[in-house]
């Protein structure tokens, strides 16, 4: 009796094992990868500073007047008087101070910032920052900044020419600033969670809310989650448990998401983004690059012999028209392999792979959005 049942459980488990491992299903994605947290957002900084230490490549003081006035203002604080001369200096640059300030961070944190130059200064490489203050969106300070800055852009000029790659104007500080005042957030006297979507879908939207009730109905014993459109996602956080456990038991969880079919063309750089769900019907397609060369070749005309003729330029054109490697080939794309065969093997290249998905869309035949950068 006892062969029998474990029999019968090998039995019932080798039924079960194709459904998860036969590779039928595809891999879902955690919460925490496809949703953010309404409450727990970034803010944004910013303020205005001196890179100072450059060698020679800083802003023209005559083109950048605020660069000397905020060297006048930063050496009067420092107690050394300017009045009666003027600075020469250009290795000295005014850049402007941008940061996130990540949610729950406490004072004393450090964080990245990001310089750009604001005048006409060639280069902030070699340079350093020196302290300067962030503001939010209220004006109040939360964070100081100041550190060398790192550039990973160069440029090199001589008499003749200039070579620059990067973007020698822009750099970073890391960890650069230290956050002086936090954000008041308390997380955990959250009774109502709301989840964003990075992508709007209501299929997503819906997978969620039933894949977190799933499972707080068995951890909890009730429903908490409800959508509430393609891009939100409602969580009530049960009793007897904090917000940031509660939340961290669900952002595991994995989730099947969905996404319209869409291709997406971007024609300055010819790159072409095809989604898996994107289908066309079947249709017949002629594709060939037409050439039209037109040659003028003048020609000298001379007088006949003894004649009072001028000698004069007859103009002769020629015009010759050519499509070589012309084709016609039958897509029919149900799936994105098919369609991707079907555009490789009439052999055309990313412009012309444009121009083909614009008239198939024109034509009716692409079931999907197509989307023009």
């Amino acid at each position: 009796m006892i062969a029998r049942l474990a029999l019968a459980a090998v039995i019932s488990l080798a039924c079960a094992l194709p459904a998860f491992a036969g590779g039928d299903l595809l891999a879902g994605s955690r919460i925490k990868d496809i949703a953010t947290l309404q409450s727990a957002r970034d803010n944004q900084l910013v303020g205005y500073g001196l890179v100072i230490g450059l060698q020679g490549s800083g802003d023209g003081l005559r083109n950048s007047p605020f660069t000397e006035q905020s060297m006048r203002a930063m050496l009067e604080n420092l107690g050394i008087a300017t009045e009666g001369g003027r600075v020469r200096s250009n290795n000295v640059a005014a850049v402007i101070v941008t940061a996130n300030m990540p949610p729950f961070v406490q004072s004393g944190a450090r964080i990245d910032v990001a310089v750009s130059s604001l005048g006409d200064a060639t280069s902030l490489a070699g340079g350093i920052l020196v302290m300067t203050p962030l503001r939010a969106a209220d004006g109040e300070i939360y964070a100081v900044a100041q550190g060398p800055v790192i550039v990973s852009g160069f440029t090199a000029a001589g008499q003749a020419e200039q070579i620059t790659q990067g973007i020698p104007t822009s750099g970073r500080v890391p960890n650069g600033a230290i956050v002086e005042r936090q954000v008041d957030a308390e997380f955990n006297d959250f009774s109502v969670m709301t989840l964003q979507l990075r992508n709007p879908d209501f299929s997503t939207a819906v997978r969620i809310t039933d894949a977190i009730n799933n499972f707080a109905q068995l951890r909890y014993g009730m429903l908490v989650a409800a959508e509430q459109d393609s891009r939100t996602v409602r969580i009530s956080k049960p009793n007897g448990v904090t917000a940031a456990r509660f939340f961290a038991e669900l952002e595991n969880i994995e989730v099947e998401s969905d996404s319209p079919a869409r291709v997406v063309v971007d024609e300055r750089s010819g790159t072409i983004v095809i989604g898996q769900d994107v289908k066309i019907a079947r249709v017949a397609i002629s594709h060939g690059a037409l050439t039209v060369r037109i040659t003028e070749m003048p020609r000298v005309v001379q007088p006949a012999p003894f004649s009072r003729g001028e000698t004069a330029i007859e103009d002769f054109t020629t015009i010759e028209v050519e499509r070589p490697d012309s084709k016609v080939a039958i897509l029919d794309g149900p799936d994105l392999q098919t369609l991707v065969a079907g555009l490789n093997r009439i052999g055309v290249k990313p412009d012309g792979v444009i121009a083909i998905l614009q008239a198939i869309k024109s034509a009716g035949a692409l079931q999907a959005e197509l989307v023009i950068q």
